[in-house]
């Protein structure tokens, strides 16, 4: 099973042809201080490649939830990681309060925000803002030849709005397509 068979299956659920590289996983992980975080939160799984990065980095007495909407990714996940700090909740990323019920270190996310409508995209951010606690960070990635369109930068000005402060990483050249990450951190 890969992430180019869920895309074929199901395109308005799954959001990315190949799964996301170990490069980009590890931007999307750096200066968010895992190793001291107590709960993260990773939005859209995948096949876990975000996953794997995290649990890495993470403390052992950390947790992490991973919320993925697809079932048979859901299910792959749950089924091929076998660390207690898992938790994979098969579910909506705009559920995230009632889903963690506590303040959260950290969301990474790999949600296809510039290809879901607008209001799922608000209501998942008001939600990831919603649970983070004050100086928490949250991470997500973007492709580089769609960065000049109106979604995506609709999205960059949704996130300038809700975090105290925004950066752009460098591109993830060898990432498929190249991608760069967005890294904010709500107001401490």
């Amino acid at each position: 099973m890969s992430i180019t068979t869920e895309f074929l299956r199901r395109p308005r659920m799954t959001g990315a042809v190949a799964a996301s590289s170990q490069r980009l996983a590890l931007a999307m992980t750096e200066d968010l201080a895992l190793e001291r975080a107590r709960l993260v939160v990773e939005l859209g799984p995948g096949t876990g490649v975000f996953t794997d990065t995290i649990l890495a980095r993470l403390a052992p007495d950390a947790r992490i939830v991973a919320v993925e909407l697809n079932p048979v990714l859901a299910a792959r996940l749950s089924a091929t990681r076998r660390d207690t700090r898992l938790t994979v909740v098969q579910g909506s990323a705009a559920e995230l309060a009632a889903t963690v019920g506590e303040p959260v270190d950290a969301v990474v996310s790999g949600l296809p925000w510039t290809v879901m409508p607008r209001e799922r995209r608000v209501h998942i951010l008001d939600a990831v803002t919603e649970v983070l606690a004050p100086g928490g960070r949250f991470t997500t990635f973007a492709y580089l030849h769609a960065a000049w369109t109106p979604p995506a930068r609709h999205f960059t000005a949704e996130l300038a709005d809700r975090f105290h402060r925004l950066e752009r990483s460098r591109t993830v050249w060898p990432n498929l397509p190249p991608a760069f990450v967005h890294r904010a951190t709500k107001k401490p």
